[in-house]
C-alpha cells in the first residue's frame, strides 16, 4: 500500500515554487504577513478551485474537517474565514497573474507539438471574451449596465493543446476591439477573430507586425474586387477573391489588399464571407482556421462550468482577480500534469476525480487512472447495467 504524499501535495510538488517566492518577494507580498503567508494562501485557493469551494465558509469547514492532514498540504496553521478574507482583499492579484502566466510559459512548451488537423506549422490562436455577471450593489467597481456589474475575461488562446496565453480581466464595459491595442503580435502567427474584432487600423497593425489574422466581414463592409481565383463549389467555397477596401477611412487605414472568401456551410446552409491577409493556403484552410475558433468558446464554458469564477469568494476587484488568476493557474497545472504524465483522461476527468481524491495516500503517476473504466462519455460510473442478465 502507498503511504507517501497526499495526492494534493503531489499535485502542488509540480509548481515552481521558487519562482512563485521570487514574484511575490518582487511585490512584497508577504511583508506584515503574521499567518497564512502567500504560498499557504495560493495552496488553500488552489484547494477551493480542485473541490468546488461556494464559500469562505465553505472552504474554512472542509479544511477544518482535515485538520490533522494540513502540515502535509504545505498548511502550517489553521485556515479562518476572516484570515483568507483579508488575503484575497490585500494581497497583490498581479502576484497571481504573474505566476499563472509562468505556467502558462511551461504547458505551452508542453503542447507546442500538438496536431491542429490543418497543414500549417504557424502558431494559431483564438481570440475572444466572456462575460461574467455579478451584482451591482456588491461590484460597483466593475459597471456593465444600468443595474448590473460584470467583469470581462479576455482571452487569447494557443489552439495547440487549448492554453490560454494572454488574459486580461478588465470591467464589462471594455469593448473587445480595445484588447487587440493590449496584445503584442507575434510574426508569422494567425489570430482567429470575430466580427467584434473588425477594426482595420488596429488589423493593420498585426499585419505590419508580420502576423496574420482570419475574421469575418460585416454586411456594411465596403469592398472592391480586385481578382478572382478559382473556386470549389463542392467544397462549399462559392469565391476565392482578392479585394481592396473603398471607404476613405477604411482604405486610409488598410491601404493593402485583402482576401475575400464565401463560404456557404453544406451542413447549416449559412454563408460566411471571410477576410484574411493569408494568401497562401487553400481557401477551404481559411474556413477551417475560423470553424476552429469555437476552441475558445469551449473554453469559456469548460471553465465556468468545472471552475470556480462564477461566485467569488470577495467583493474586491482584487479579490476577484486574484480567484480568476487561481482558476486559470489550477487549469494549466492540470494540463501540464496531463502532458507530462501521459495521462489519457480528459482535463474534465482529472478534475472530477482530483476533487473526491486529495487526501489520499495514492500516486500521481501514469497508472494513475485505469482507463478502461472511463466510458465513452468520458465519465466514470459505478452504476450497474440495467439490462445485464
Amino acid at each position: 500500500m502507498y503511504t507517501g504524499k497526499t495526492l494534493f501535495a503531489q499535485l502542488m510538488d509540480f509548481l515552481p515554487w521558487t519562482t512563485f517566492t521570487r514574484i511575490v518577494d518582487r511585490y512584497a507580498g508577504n511583508r506584515r504577513v503574521r499567518t497564512l503567508p502567500c504560498t499557504e494562501h495560493f495552496r488553500v485557493l488552489a484547494f477551493a478551485q480542485l473541490t468546488y469551494r461556494e464559500s469562505l465558509r465553505d472552504i474554512e469547514a472542509c479544511l477544518s474537517a482535515q485538520s490533522a492532514k494540513l502540515y502535509h498540504m504545505g498548511i502550517r496553521s489553521p485556515i479562518k474565514r476572516s484570515t483568507l478574507a483579508d488575503a484575497n482583499e490585500r494581497r497583490d492579484w498581479r502576484i497571481y497573474a504573474e505566476f499563472a502566466q509562468r505556467l502558462i510559459a511551461q504547458a505551452r512548451k508542453l503542447y507546442a507539438e500538438e496536431d491542429l488537423g490543418l497543414d500549417l506549422s504557424n502558431t494559431v490562436y483564438a481570440l475572444d471574451s466572456t462575460t461574467i455577471d455579478l451584482c451591482l450593489s456588491l461590484f460597483p467597481w466593475a459597471p456593465f449596465r444600468s443595474t448590473k456589474a460584470a467583469v470581462k475575461m479576455h482571452t487569447l488562446l494557443d489552439l495547440r493543446g487549448n492554453i490560454p496565453s494572454f488574459i486580461h480581466v478588465s470591467d464589462g464595459k471594455m469593448h473587445d476591439v480595445n484588447v487587440l491595442d493590449l496584445l503584442i503580435p507575434e510574426p508569422a502567427a494567425i489570430y482567429v477573430m470575430d466580427r467584434a474584432y473588425l477594426d482595420f487600423e488596429r488589423l493593420f497593425g498585426l499585419h505590419d507586425a508580420g502576423a496574420f489574422f482570419v475574421t469575418r466581414a460585416k454586411s456594411n463592409t465596403d469592398l472592391r474586387r480586385i481578382y478572382s481565383a478559382p473556386s470549389d463549389r463542392t467544397q462549399g467555397i462559392i469565391c476565392d477573391q482578392t479585394v481592396a477596401l473603398s471607404g476613405f477611412y477604411s482604405h486610409k487605414h488598410y491601404p493593402h489588399h485583402l482576401r475575400r472568401i464565401r463560404f456557404k456551410d453544406p451542413e447549416t446552409e449559412k454563408t460566411l464571407i471571410f477576410l484574411t491577409n493569408l494568401f497562401g493556403p487553400p481557401p477551404i484552410t481559411i474556413c477551417e482556421l475560423y470553424k476552429a475558433r469555437w476552441q475558445v468558446e469551449l473554453f469559456f464554458k469548460w471553465i465556468k462550468q468545472h471552475l470556480r469564477i462564477k461566485k467569488f469568494y470577495g467583493t474586491s476587484e482584487n479579490a476577484v482577480k486574484v480567484q480568476i488568476w487561481t482558476a486559470v493557474s489550477v487549469y494549466v497545472l492540470v494540463a501540464i500534469i496531463k502532458k507530462r504524465l501521459d495521462l489519457q483522461p480528459s482535463l474534465y476527468t482529472l478534475l472530477q476525480v482530483f476533487s473526491i481524491t486529495l487526501f489520499e495516500n495514492i500516486p500521481l503517476n501514469k497508472d494513475f487512472l485505469d482507463t478502461k473504466q472511463i466510458l465513452e462519455d468520458d465519465m466514470i460510473s459505478n452504476q450497474l447495467n440495467l439490462f445485464h442478465n
